[in-house]
């Protein structure tokens, strides 16, 4: 921008307050105003995220599954995201973001209580943005969050218990992680843990989280004796497609700016899924299989979730590094750690989101160093963030252990949490919905 425009549009300003009566004067500066084109990128931000979940999260996991639970699958994500969107107005943003609190939870804004149009909340410099706007951006996490833990527990879930164990695991576990590591008094904020865009708070959360769910839910009637393929790659290429160009809203939006931190969030989420896509599919030929579409697909998701808390804490070479290691852990756990300790994780929820969310977390703490052509500090230290990452990682692990455990339990008491065999055989479409993703 011309800087003969800034300096006449500043003298401007100051002409127009001199003008002013004093308390008008006093009003206009404590007002903050927000950027309109920092607004204009955090809408666009926050309809990337929805779109990742609808369609693309419900395409993705939908069509790994068999045919007679697509329309389960879509519908359960479906389910948690409008009930989540619901929570958050209600109670989610107050519990995480609200005026009042300590490390581990926060409390106030109940209802959105006390907020307008006019509110604004803080970027992380002196700008500002429309509060609505925070709200949403950060509702849009929650829901998703959710919905990547149904990851595990597809094909056998009822819809009734979905939704019972998503209430009490938003409340105990989403909500206290999300102010204790992105408020400003939480206990991992104040201990230094990088997370960018929500390699703790979403990626470890929901994995982890889905891996206890399928424990306690047991397996799939049939696994892992009867073959159960994705029905439909396609559909899976398609949701992977828009989860990557939805990821740039996740990524680059957590900046809360337009700035040059979004552009590095937003070339890292270029770099570093491009990378993670090729290494898995290298490791399937170095395994002695054929590159797949699907091991492109989950090299794509490994590298996007490695990348997250990395996104503007990183540099372009840094996350290669990083895409590339987290898709590699990723394929072993998937192919050789899941069927040798025959958990049924049913969509590998844990072995990619879980496992990428770790590497990318703990990876963070390195790529982060400026030596290593990152954003850090010139005094930046790479052991002493490496205690912060893994403190951060274990306490995060712990908490979702838990607190899924408590859900879990809470919903079979209130529902059951398993549908009939029979409907499990015949398909959860017709059993729990009475229809069919295809006639």
């Amino acid at each position: 921008m011309n800087r003969k425009l800034i300096c006449g549009a500043g003298a401007l300003t100051a002409s127009l307050l001199a003008a002013m009566p004093a308390w008008a004067q006093e009003a206009a500066a404590a007002a903050p105003v927000p950027n309109p084109g920092n607004n204009a990128w955090m809408m666009t931000s926050t309809l990337l995220v929805l779109m990742m979940i609808l369609p693309g999260l419900a395409l993705f996991y939908g069509g790994l599954t068999r045919s007679k639970n697509m329309l389960s699958t879509m519908t359960q994500i479906g389910g948690v995201t409008a009930l989540a969107m619901l929570m958050w107005v209600m109670f989610g943003y107050g519990l995480a973001f609200g005026p009042e609190g300590n490390q581990f939870i926060s409390w106030g804004k109940f209802f959105l209580a006390g907020v307008t149009p006019d509110s604004t909340a803080a970027t992380f410099t002196d700008e500002v943005i429309s509060e609505y706007l925070f709200i949403s951006f950060q509702m849009t996490f929650s829901a998703i969050t959710i919905a990547l833990v149904l990851g595990s527990v597809v094909e056998r879930m009822k819809f009734s218990a979905v939704m019972a164990f998503a209430v009490v695991w938003l409340l105990i576990v989403y909500y206290p992680i999300a102010h204790m590591v992105w408020e400003a008094r939480g206990v991992f904020f104040a201990m230094g843990a990088l997370d960018f865009a929500g390699g703790t708070v979403v990626h470890i959360n929901a994995g982890v989280s889905a891996l206890v769910a399928a424990l306690l839910l047991g397996k799939r009637k049939g696994f892992p004796t009867e073959p159960m393929p994705p029905h439909s790659l396609t559909l899976t290429f398609v949701g992977t497609g828009m989860l990557w160009v939805g990821w740039f809203g996740f990524n680059a939006g957590s900046a809360l700016e337009a700035n040059g931190s979004a552009a590095l969030a937003m070339i890292n989420t270029f770099v570093a899924t491009a990378s993670a896509a090729l290494f898995w599919m290298l490791a399937e030929r170095f395994s002695g299989h054929k590159g797949s579409a699907l091991g492109y697909c989950s090299g794509i998701i490994a590298g996007l979730v490695a990348v997250t808390p990395a996104a503007g804490n990183s540099g372009p070479f840094g996350a290669i590094v990083l895409g590339a290691v987290a898709s590699i852990v990723c394929f072993i756990f998937v192919s050789k750690v899941k069927p040798a300790l025959g958990y049924d994780d049913s969509l590998d929820a844990f072995g990619i989101h879980g496992v990428g969310g770790i590497v990318g977390a703990i990876g963070t703490g390195i790529v982060c160093a400026p030596s290593l052509g990152g954003p850090g500090a010139a005094d930046y230290s790479i052991g002493g963030q490496l205690v912060t990452q893994i403190l951060a990682v274990v306490a995060t692990i712990v908490l979702s252990v838990v607190g899924t455990a408590i859900a879990i339990f809470i919903a079979k008491a209130l529902t059951g949490l398993r549908v009939s065999p029979e409907v499990e055989s015949d398909g959860l479409d017709i059993g729990e919905h009475g229809e069919r993703a295809y006639n």
